[in-house]
């Protein structure tokens, strides 16, 4: 949901219009059905970096027209639009910040920005995070709210899924950790790319997170879906996704991850010759005989 200037913004579960200052103190979750809202760029920022830690990278990349697009209206006016109205110059900020003391490269989507969509200097944004938490071995933390690949940009846009793909994988092979909150919604090329390639995949509580919509599902099938086919409820109950988490929650749990996870493990610190292979009992006879992963 989009933030304006009016005195409240109407939950869109419960249809309550609460002030934007109490929306913000309750983290963009609706005080009165606990729905969440979708939470702009900087605030999400300040909810979970330290205070006065964060420090953006290639702020001054922006979209320009490859294809001279225009539909009802001329894709360059979309973009002033987008710029005025949230204040950011793309839909994705980057930047290096502390949680909890700790060294962190965060990618955050800003979904007021023509729906979050990643076009190819969104896309480029998202690689060199990627490239800078590689070089310098940071954690990565990307928090994704958006609608898939930026139509105007055709296949300049489609492409950004492969290349933010292949900017993660250096980073996965360097052994440093990557933890991915889906928010609401995460659909097309974003949650087909990176955001799908996290350690962690965290999503929050009525999130819808999919490929193609439920409606574009329904209309190329003939068939109507089940009311939470695309739920971050659905997908946690089915393994998709690892944790769902209230967003009061999320500081503290991306602390604990990032700490953890960024610790060498033992074997890293001092190497030692692997026990000898032993042939695996062709049937367990009780549950003690399993080991866990």
């Amino acid at each position: 949901m989009a933030v304006s200037d009016a005195p409240g913004i109407a939950c869109p579960r419960c249809q309550s219009v609460i002030p934007e200052t109490d929306l913000r103190a309750h983290l963009y979750v609706c005080p009165q059905c606990d729905a969440h809202l979708t939470m702009p760029a900087r605030e999400r920022i300040a909810m979970l970096v330290d205070p006065g830690s964060f420090r953006e990278l290639d702020r001054g990349l922006v979209s320009v027209d490859p294809l001279a697009f225009t539909d009802q209206r001329a894709y360059r006016d979309r973009l002033l639009e987008a710029r005025r109205r949230t204040g950011l110059r793309e839909a994705v900020v980057i930047g290096e910040a502390r949680i909890d003391g700790h060294p962190v490269m965060l990618v955050v989507f800003e979904f007021d920005f023509m729906g979050g969509t990643m076009g190819s200097v969104a896309g480029e944004k998202i690689a060199d995070a990627f490239e800078y938490a590689t070089k310098h071995r940071l954690p990565l933390v990307s928090v994704t709210q958006s609608g898939g690949a930026r139509m105007q940009e055709g296949m300049l846009s489609l492409m950004q899924m492969a290349k933010t793909a292949a900017a993660q994988s250096p980073h996965d092979r360097a052994g440093l950790p990557y933890i991915s909150i889906l928010g609401h919604p995460t659909f097309g090329g974003v949650a087909a790319s990176f955001a799908a390639l996290g350690d962690i995949l965290i999503a929050e509580p009525g999130a819808l997170i999919g490929f193609a919509g439920p409606r574009v599902i329904e209309q190329t099938i003939g068939e109507r879906l089940p009311e939470d086919s695309h739920r971050a409820e659905t997908l946690f109950a089915s393994g998709l996704v690892d944790l769902l988490l209230e967003r009061p929650r999320l500081r503290e749990t991306v602390a604990y991850l990032v700490a953890h996870l960024s610790r060498p493990s033992p074997a890293r610190l001092s190497p030692v010759a692997a026990p000898p292979r032993q042939r695996r009992p062709r049937r367990w006879s009780s549950p003690s005989d399993t080991t866990a992963w």
